[in-house]
């Protein structure tokens, strides 16, 4: 119990690498294998499954994935722990029972549940548990452990927590693996996956592997990966993970909250990081939970505008289906992607995307993209459109609700059937209230603090390598020049149910003491028009060099019920690297 716990993981959503399972048994040593496999639009497509046959409502890709690796798993003694019992734990530990009794395996399978939250109008609706169920099982000798709805970082946590013995009040030690968790619960995006700089990276992220994070008896960590696979561990892809889909600097969980503004990265040799520092308060009074309805049916039909007058040409596709099905629930959305002067139709074409959602299947179904195929011949010179008309699809509306964590009953089955009630934690905050500022080491101060500025710049710019305290500079001193913002700074971008969360980091101290300052709430919104509208909550991470944006409200009613052109906001924080804006002279 000395030395640290091999944690891997080989999931990061459901319909991640198929081989990954296989890759992460095969590469090398590891001591518990993790696969995250839910995410709100996750849950709406099991709870569909689950209204087509009650016995489904899990992933059952995981069952495909473990059937050819389960025997290493056995024989090097890899315990395995994952969320793909979705809405439906207890069958996908019948059908693992099934699948270890086939293969002659002894291994013992436990399952975690109580997550299900009552609400009759709903799909689902599901809390998100801790990782003390999990622990259970595994103190209890299960070689594989099933859940429904925990948090991500759970799936970490929980191992770590039965390893090491650890209790409800060992908030620091929790903490640490929290962080842990969330840095390598989303797969490869640790090791070099959807990262700012990926034409730096050896291979330029051909194929990354996944991660591993060697978790110790006080929650720190080194996140790293086998080696000879590709991709990256470093300060700066650990720094894009960590930034991902995180609110302010308090990260809530159920278990603990993880002081964000207290972690510590330092590199650690080749493809290693070391995660250190981070401080746990008590975790809320209440847990989230994430309801998943059916907000009705859409459709969608896009038009190809070529040459002159696209604005014109698109006035008159608006007018015409307007006319044809009525104004409600249809949107209309050009993209100009067209050049002036191009010698191919492609180059020379903007799109018209129009969808429609409503209430009423037949509106939204063919009557729709009927009347969109009807104007081929009757609408604008040269119209077109990229796909045939098609039948609308129903769509998952989710929201986020909050409940007393004694109301929800949080339980582990363990392998010989025994029901095991995990209590809520023995402490915990009010809902709604930041734990003190003495609850953090001394000499730190919580992101979003700071002290006024003194010039123009802003904010007191205050910079520091992660891992290292911060250092005062002046960026209000530097010449600027014109260049697009990304070649100062990282981002990573995501979505948080109907809000977005845009994380930004710098690669320096001077260019972080100039971002501190420049980048405002007022500023995004320039940088990004979309948001101008929007409610906009700005958190700063000092000891990452970064700043956390989040957009209340630009995925509407989340992912599943999103016609933008990019639901999940993945692609956000790459359109801001892309603006071309005044940088400073000042080391990137």
């Amino acid at each position: 119990m000395s030395g640290p716990l091999r944690i891997g993981n080989a999931s990061g959503f459901y319909g991640d690498r198929f081989a990954a399972w296989r890759e992460m048994l095969d590469g090398g040593d590891l001591d518990v294998l993790t696969g995250d496999y839910l995410a709100e639009l996750t849950m709406v497509i099991l709870a569909r499954d689950r209204l087509g046959d009650p016995a489904l409502g899990y992933a059952r890709t995981f069952l495909r994935q473990l059937e050819g690796c389960l025997g290493t798993a056995a024989e090097r003694g890899v315990r395995i722990v994952t969320n793909a019992g979705g809405l439906n734990p207890a069958g996908l530990a019948d059908a693992l029972r099934a699948l270890v009794d086939r293969l002659g395996l002894p291994l013992r399978v436990g399952y975690v549940t109580g997550d299900a939250v009552e609400r009759p109008e709903a799909l689902a609706a599901n809390a998100y548990l801790g990782a003390f169920g999990i622990a259970a099982c595994l103190r209890a000798g299960a070689d594989i452990v099933v859940t429904g709805r925990v948090t991500d970082a759970s799936l970490l946590v929980g191992p770590a927590a039965a390893h090491f013995g650890w209790r409800d009040s060992d908030l620091d030690a929790l903490a640490g693996a929290t962080v842990a968790g969330h840095l390598i619960e989303c797969g490869a995006q640790v090791t070099g996956g959807n990262f700012s700089f990926f034409t730096e990276l050896p291979d330029r992220g051909r194929r990354p592997g996944f991660p591993i994070a060697e978790v110790h008896a006080d929650g720190s960590s080194v996140i790293t990966k086998h080696a000879g696979t590709g991709g990256a561990v470093t300060v700066e892809t650990v720094t894009a993970q960590l930034l991902y889909e995180i609110d302010g600097p308090g990260y809530l969980g159920p278990d603990v909250t993880a002081r964000l503004d207290t972690v510590r990265l330092a590199p650690a040799g080749p493809d290693r990081v070391r995660v250190s520092g981070v401080r746990g308060t008590p975790p809320p009074e209440t847990l989230k939970v994430g309801v998943a309805s059916l907000g009705g049916y859409r459709n969608g039909m896009t038009f190809v505008l070529c040459g002159l007058d696209i604005e014109a040409k698109a006035e008159l596709v608006r007018a015409q289906l307007t006319d044809a099905v009525g104004a409600p629930g249809l949107e209309f959305t050009l993209a100009r992607t067209d050049h002036p002067d191009a010698a191919e139709t492609e180059v020379a074409s903007a799109l018209l995307h129009v969808n429609l959602r409503s209430a009423e299947p037949k509106r939204a179904g063919r009557a729709f993209s009927a009347a969109a195929v009807e104007l081929a011949l009757a609408s604008y010179p040269g119209c077109t459109l990229t796909t045939p008309p098609g039948d609308a699809r129903p769509y998952g509306v989710f929201t986020a609700e909050h409940v007393p964590q004694e109301s929800v009953r949080h339980v582990a089955v363990l392998p010989d059937g025994d029901r095991r009630h995990i209590p809520p934690p023995a402490g915990t905050t009010p809902a709604g209230t930041t734990p003190p500022a003495t609850a953090l080491p001394a000499g730190t101060t919580p992101a979003g603090t700071a002290p006024a500025a003194t010039g123009p710049a802003g904010p007191a710019p205050v910079g520091g390598p992660p891992g290292g305290p911060p250092a005062a500079t002046d960026p209000s001193r530097s010449r600027a020049r014109r260049g697009p913002l990304g070649e100062l700074v990282g981002a990573r971008s995501g979505d948080k149910g109907g809000d977005a969360n845009l994380g930004v980091w710098a690669r320096s101290d001077p260019a972080y003491a100039w971002l501190r300052g420049w980048l405002t709430t007022d500023r995004l919104r320039e940088l990004l028009p979309e948001t101008a509208e929007l409610a906009i909550d700005r958190h700063e991470l000092p000891n990452l060099r970064a700043v956390n944006f989040v957009l209340r409200g630009l995925l509407g009613a989340g992912v599943s019920a999103s016609t933008r052109f990019d639901p999940q906001a993945k692609a956000l924080g790459e359109l801001l690297r892309s603006r071309v804006v005044d940088l400073p002279e000042v080391p990137g």
